[in-house]
């Protein structure tokens, strides 16, 4: 197949799923056109079947805004043309989706009908896609979409209680590649940050608000006061300032570090013993199932889709929404030298459950269903 793939080419999860994805249909052979603005941040450009186009947004001195989701459209036309795709894939209902569909009517002009999938990642649906100034758009897209995924049964739930849906919507979960993440020998990296064999707590994430990354500093602070540990706190966002400053004042900065955004953060997973994930929200929890491919047990929040992933007792635990010590009591349990190991082992073994090669068949079934219901269509209206 001839797919384009249209999503944000950021560290975000809606953006990486994406790109993963792409990379490994195309070693199945098939032929993958990202559509975005930039070159995506996991791009493999050694790979014949993959190929790249970027947006080309101009801006003019009557606008006080570029306007993208124009600029995207009229890409994917001329992506469609040239390159004749079978499909649309687009990530993230906003602006994809209104984009894509503009797209596919600018085609049927030509006499080009093209199927389009869209598939919901979270935000787009509970945060923004809440908004009424977009909602309305977001539902049409959605509705008009040939075909609609989700990355979760929670996030299935929260779309089709918030809006008025017609399109039946696919859980495809998201997915991992095990062939990178997993431990890897890092015993100096792990001496280096916890000399005398303190235990590794992680937590990565965009620092928004809705990470509860304050949460994260509160439960290591209650953790250090029974067992030595340390703290790597991977990524950055507009909590950044606010969480070094709770790090002051709970005169706890010596046993953390503030890694920013990184590429390689499997080498850290590699070494930690525990992941901290008290989110707000989470549709379906990618970082967390990151951790676990790794070998890392998940304290986490029992929102969203996080239960669907983080096994309670087993690969880890769930609590309310902001029971620190709740986390607290938890944390320690795993990271009891007695239950630790059996907690790792359990880790792994379900995150194998959404290994790249046991999802990525899902999305090919389903692309084939979509194009079939697409030829049924166009042959019963000649």
């Amino acid at each position: 197949m001839k797919i384009g793939i249209v999503c944000y080419p950021t560290f975000g999860g809606s953006g990486v799923v994406a790109t993963e994805l792409g990379k490994a249909l195309s070693k199945e052979g098939h032929k993958i056109h990202f559509i975005t603005y930039s070159q995506p941040s996991r791009f493999d450009f050694f790979n014949a079947n993959l190929y790249y186009h970027e947006v080309d947004i101009r801006t003019y001195p009557l606008f006080q805004y570029p306007p993208y989701e124009l600029a995207l459209a009229s890409k994917m036309v001329d992506v469609v043309m040239h390159e004749e795709l079978d499909l649309l894939h687009v990530h993230y209902a906003i602006p994809h989706a209104s984009a894509a569909y503009m797209a596919k009517e600018i085609l049927r002009t030509k006499g080009i009908y093209i199927p389009v999938i869209t598939t919901l990642h979270g935000t787009d649906i509970t945060l923004v896609g809440k908004d009424p100034s977009y909602e309305p758009v977001v539902e049409f897209s959605i509705n008009k979409s040939d075909g609609v995924t989700a990355v979760s049964e929670d996030l299935k739930r929260d779309t089709c209680e918030h809006f008025n849906i017609e399109s039946e919507i696919q859980v495809i979960p998201n997915f991992i590649d095990l062939t990178r993440f997993q431990k890897q020998k890092k015993d100096h990296f792990k001496k280096a940050i916890c000399p005398d064999g303190e235990k590794l707590i992680v937590h990565t994430s965009n620092f928004r608000k809705v990470k509860r990354v304050d949460d994260v500093v509160k439960i290591f602070s209650n953790i250090r006061k029974e067992k030595a540990a340390k703290l790597l706190l991977v990524g950055d966002g507009p909590e950044r300032t606010n969480i070094e400053n709770l790090c002051r004042e709970l005169k706890i900065c010596g046993d953390i570090r503030f890694l920013g955004k990184l590429d390689a953060v499997e080498e850290v997973l590699s070494v930690a013993d525990l992941f901290l994930m008290p989110s707000e929200k989470e549709s379906f929890g990618l970082a967390a199932l990151e951790a676990m491919a790794c070998e890392v047990p998940v304290v986490s929040s029992n929102t969203g889709g996080l239960p669907e992933l983080n096994v309670n007792g087993k690969t880890g635990f769930l609590s309310n929404v902001g029971d620190i010590e709740d986390m607290t009591e938890k944390s320690l349990f795993i990271l009891d030298d007695a239950n630790l190991p059996t907690f790792k082992r359990n880790a792994l073994a379900r995150a194998r459950e959404f290994d790249v090669s046991a999802i990525m068949p899902q999305y090919e079934a389903y692309y084939q269903k979509i194009l079939a219901s697409t030829q049924q269509v166009l042959a019963e209206n000649g």
